[in-house]
């Protein structure tokens, strides 16, 4: 309590206090909350209206949502976790920032990598923006009270990371990840929460939301169940911004958090919304043997390197310029091709050895903090004495629900261009803007989460006003996502949710790998379907609404089986192999020249002849999976501060 001497100060001085609006209960909704109505005969439903609605709290809600609130909207943030237990936290390496502390440092040179790493299916203006953006991003973190680790002489220490380069790929590893030790996406997720507090967003904490309200093509809202009592809420607003992360747990071994399940984009592909780029999975290339927990890149950035049975530094066979730092997905392939040639470790041969001890042990302890914490309880192993055992392992999606670098979701229409969904936008793994393509370049996901939150609000901004006027939602809005609870809940089926998810993750492991193949990919698919048809004879044992976990992993198993179903789809159609997309039967990558050679006397494929392009993956009910496709923007925003990067074969 604020004492009466310290209230009269205030009262005498400029000085207000700050004022937020932390919904974890029932006890604490806004004025503007409506009861009385029901959905599906027997299910209460609670209305609130705001002027928009975040769901997700991780780095790109939370982004989201104080810029939104900063500028005036009411603004509802809901989240299936408490924020600082978003994904977000466990993000290790750093964040990609050209601030040219170590050496001089261009943001040009860093879109650049960005596109190569890509392998060209990369928006090249989503890309500028994003590059372009990020050291005042970065300052941005530093103002809000973000730790950055330090050089000796106050600088923000960078550190080198994977597929960075100066000078357009000619002026040797570059030294651009900005880190806080290897802890870098707990201190940000922190910072952000932090600074989210002192603006006046309404945090609905641990509400899971099921579906989107959507009316004549517009997204109106959302509908969520509250964990604690088993209310529905109806959000009405204006602007519903999808930030709810990867889908990371359609794989048996992920380094992905249990509540990475693809919600947001479950929801969107439900309210008919495409998913784009699905098919491009990162696997991580050292997640420890047998337990999956990640060892940052940033490992290898600060001097490591990896070595096979025969003790040899191997990545100089495979990327003789960047070795131990190119990018993943090549070193993943590098390490699966070793085990598969014989030159695996252990007794079993089926893994790979990270050499740290060679490091200074003050270095390990200043720099790798977490990862000489993690490698001794779960691999076993003392990292200033022995190697670390690991393997490739799924880390990153760079699908998601496809936007443009406003964070605006885009569809086709009935032409087969591009269309803005009214109302909806996403950030953050869960969305494609599409700044990472094909493959991800390592510490450019927390990068990601930062701009594109902030484009959320900026657009939403540029276009609205706080307190506009909100469309009428239709009084049936959300019944028939009520009404698949119901049937859930009510279900006589006799097979466990724990039985199905396991049936899919092992499909999605076995034939959705580092390495495909069309047979492997179809019999996928085969089994996939098989999990689909028994779903409708899944067995929820708890029937209440109260703290249901039961129920809410089977609403999350349904958003993972149209994700699983979306991704290996989009597999098996694309005959080529491009960035984490590794066909065996097609080796080659296909764009519309062959970059290998003089263009001079070829001719240019037709759209339908290459696959330099986006997939956009539709779903109906039944789990059947339509593909379309829309071409890579090549353009940048402006062209006199930044060129258009042509494709080239890919060499690191």
């Amino acid at each position: 309590m604020i004492s009466r001497s310290w209230t009269r100060h205030l009262a005498k001085s400029r000085v207000r206090p700050l004022v937020r609006a932390l919904h974890v209960s029932r006890s604490s909704y806004r004025n503007d909350v409506k009861t009385g109505k029901t959905l599906c005969g027997s299910y209460p439903v609670i209305d609130h209206k705001y002027d928009a609605v975040v769901v997700g709290a991780g780095g790109a809600g939370l982004r989201a949502a104080f810029g939104l609130a900063e500028q005036g909207y009411q603004t509802a943030c809901i989240s299936k976790l408490f924020p600082t237990r978003s994904h977000t936290v466990a993000a290790q390496g750093g964040i990609n920032a050209a601030l040219g502390n170590m050496e001089p440092d261009n943001w040009v040179w860093h879109m650049y990598d960005t596109v190569k790493g890509s392998d060209w299916l990369g928006d090249q203006d989503a890309i500028a923006y994003m590059t372009e953006e990020a050291p005042k991003a970065v300052i941005e973190l530093e103002n809000y009270g973000m730790p950055f680790s330090r050089t000796s002489d106050g600088k923000i220490y960078q550190r080198a990371f994977g597929g960075q380069s100066y000078n357009f790929g000619e002026g040797g590893q570059a030294h651009r990840c900005c880190c806080v030790a290897d802890r870098t996406g707990h201190s940000l997720l922190h910072t952000l929460y932090g600074q989210s507090l002192r603006y006046d967003a309404s945090y609905f904490t641990e509400y899971f939301a099921t579906d989107l309200l959507m009316h004549n093509g517009r997204c109106l809202g959302v509908l969520a169940l509250c964990l604690e009592d088993g209310t529905l809420h109806r959000f009405q607003a204006n602007h519903t911004v999808l930030a709810l992360g990867g889908y990371g747990r359609t794989y048996f071994s992920s380094t992905s958090a249990h509540s990475c399940t693809g919600d947001g984009t479950g929801i969107a592909a439900r309210a008919g919304v495409p998913n784009q780029d699905m098919e491009f999975v990162q696997f991580h290339p050292t997640g420890i043997y047998g337990a999956g927990c990640l060892m940052t890149e940033g490992c290898r950035g600060e001097g490591g390197f990896l070595v096979n049975s025969e003790g040899e530094k191997f990545m100089e066979r495979y990327a003789p310029k960047a070795r131990d730092l190119a990018s993943r997905d090549v070193v993943s392939r590098a390490i699966t091709i070793e085990i598969r040639d014989g030159k695996g470790c252990g007794p079993n041969k089926d893994y790979i050895h990270l050499q740290l001890h060679h490091l200074p042990p003050e270095q390990l302890h200043s720099r790798l903090p977490g990862i000489s914490e993690t490698a001794l309880i779960f691999g076993g192993v003392d990292i200033t004495k022995e190697p670390i055992p690991v393997l490739p392992t799924v880390h990153y999606n760079m699908g998601g629900t496809p936007t443009n670098y406003k964070g605006e979701v885009v569809t086709l229409n009935s032409d087969g261009e591009d269309v803005v969904v009214p109302g909806l936008y996403a950030a953050g793994e869960g969305a494609s803007a599409s700044v990472h393509g094909a493959n991800r370049l390592g510490a450019n996901s927390l990068l990601d989460l930062v701009i594109f939150g902030r484009s959320c609000a900026n657009t939403i901004a540029s276009k609205s006003k706080p307190g506009d006027k909100l469309p009428e939602l239709p009084e049936n809005a959300g019944e028939e996502s009520v009404a698949n609870i119901d049937q859930l809940l009510n279900s006589k089926g006799d097979i466990p949710t724990a039985v199905l998810r396991d049936r899919m993750q092992k499909a999605m492991q076995s034939n959705a790998a580092v390495f495909r193949t069309g047979p492997v990919l179809r019999e996928g698919i085969q089994k996939l379907e098989g999990v689909y048809s028994d779903m409708k004879h899944i067995k929820v044992f708890d029937k209440s609404l109260i703290w249901n976990t039961d129920l809410v992993e089977t609403l999350e198993l349904q958003n993972l089986m149209i994700n699983s179903m979306q991704t290996i789809v989009g597999a098996e159609a694309r005959e080529e192999s491009r960035g984490a997309h590794a066909r065996e039967d097609f080796k080659d990558r296909v764009d519309e020249y062959d970059y290998t050679k003089p263009l001079e006397g070829q001719r240019k494929l037709e759209f339908n002849e290459h696959w330099r392009k986006h997939t956009l993956a539709f779903s109906d009910k039944s789990g059947k999976v339509t593909l379309k496709y829309r071409p890579v923007i090549d353009t940048p925003l402006d062209e006199k501060k930044c060129p258009h990067v042509p494709p080239k074969p890919r060499v690191y």
